[in-house]
């Protein structure tokens, strides 16, 4: 499939495939619960004649989010004179930073941002500003976890190399009955990885986790050297000529740890919690036993739907199932079409999870950790 194919795939809200992948996954063609969901979804936007896209809400939020991080960061570098100043004005740029992942980055990168294509490319590229490549994120997010939820071996967000165990289906070794204490704190060094190590990594080996993915060339591998030395230079090369060393790198590591640690933990408690689903196709069969948007249900949780401040915040990835049944939707949305969603799913006998508080799905996932490092861990 090629890479205008595959984004046609993702406008469609249909699951997309990786260029060569380890095995290729096929799921069931019973899609009459995704037919349901789907006519109601537009009929909920035509009876209230809003717009899927190019919300004014996005706009709004968008300049508050760009403004917060480029005045923390103007004075974290130029105006904070104690280190007091300095922590509290870096925890607010490591907040600011996954803010705009959480909501500009994300809703560009899902398309779901505007219905101009330019617009979508020009937010997603906002990854670029906070260290990251919106060209591997297209592959490892998009294309990679949005088609296989849960799988091990396919989906690479839940695959933790030797640091820990995310599925029954995962090798365990020794150590990892302790990783539901280990791992909170290896959480925070997320963004600090992929800015300096893992997008190179990935770009060098043309491979996400087990996966082969295409390199970028031309203007994407571009945007790539141009991204990184444009983020080099904010972390490093401006602070460097006001500042020793030593300062540059704590107050860069403090900004990364809030940074990796928000990202993380929203993903797992969407995913990585005892009441998702691990499923795993009989050996050489190749087939998911249910139809695609019956298994992104299952495999997704919902969190403090109730919280207005949380969905602000976290880009409405609190609405993790809707997210995944219709990532080309912007996120403003989802508060209002998860009554439909859930409607449907119960119309249909389709389990929907949702965890009433963000601090109960930290407690599930806390569970699930431990769960799966002892010796005799199941799904």
């Amino acid at each position: 499939m090629t890479h205008e194919q595959e984004i046609h795939a993702g406008l469609a809200g249909q699951p997309l495939r990786a260029a060569e992948p380890v095995q290729s996954l096929k799921f069931e063609h019973d899609n009459a619960f995704q037919r349901e969901l789907r006519r109601r979804v537009e009929e909920h936007f035509r009876t209230t004649g809003q717009r899927q896209r190019d919300c004014w809400q996005m706009y709004v939020k968008t300049a508050v989010l760009l403004a917060g991080f480029a005045g923390s960061y103007a004075l974290l570098v130029f105006g904070a004179h104690t280190w007091w100043q300095g922590v509290l004005l870096a925890m607010l740029l490591g907040l600011a930073a996954a803010g705009i992942g959480f909501n500009i980055q994300h809703d560009g990168g899902h398309q779901a941002y505007s219905s101009h294509p330019w617009v979508n490319k020009l937010m997603a590229m906002t990854l670029e500003l906070i260290g990251g490549s919106s060209y591997l994120w297209h592959w490892k997010h998009v294309v990679l976890h949005h088609t296989y939820v849960n799988i091990t071996g396919h989906d690479t967000d839940v695959d933790l190399g030797l640091l820990g165990r995310l599925t029954p289906h995962q090798t365990r070794r020794s150590y990892h009955r302790w990783q539901h204490l280990y791992l909170w704190p290896l959480y925070g060094l997320l963004a600090i990885k992929w800015q300096l190590v893992d997008d190179f990594r990935k770009l060098i080996s043309g491979r996400i986790s087990n996966q082969p993915f295409p390199r970028p060339n031309g203007w994407e591998l571009v945007t790539f050297v141009a991204g990184k030395a444009t983020f080099l230079s904010l972390a490093f090369g401006i602070p460097l000529l006001f500042h020793a060393v030593g300062v540059v790198l704590f107050y860069y590591v403090v900004a990364g740890l809030v940074a990796g640690m928000a990202l993380s933990v929203v993903f797992q408690v969407a995913h990585c919690v005892e009441e998702a689903e691990f499923p795993l196709p009989p050996t050489n069969t190749g087939r998911i036993d249910q139809a695609w948007a019956i298994h992104q249900a299952g495999t997704t949780v919902d969190f403090a739907r109730r919280s207005r401040v949380v969905a602000w915040l976290v880009g409405g990835l609190n609405f993790q199932i809707e997210h995944h049944l219709f990532p080309r939707i912007s996120h403003v949305h989802y508060p209002a079409i998860s009554k439909l969603v859930e409607q449907t799913c119960q119309d249909f006998g389709i389990r929907y999870t949702e965890f009433k508080s963000f601090r109960a799905g930290m407690a599930s996932h806390f569970r699930w950790l431990r769960r799966m490092g002892r010796p005799d861990a199941t799904g």
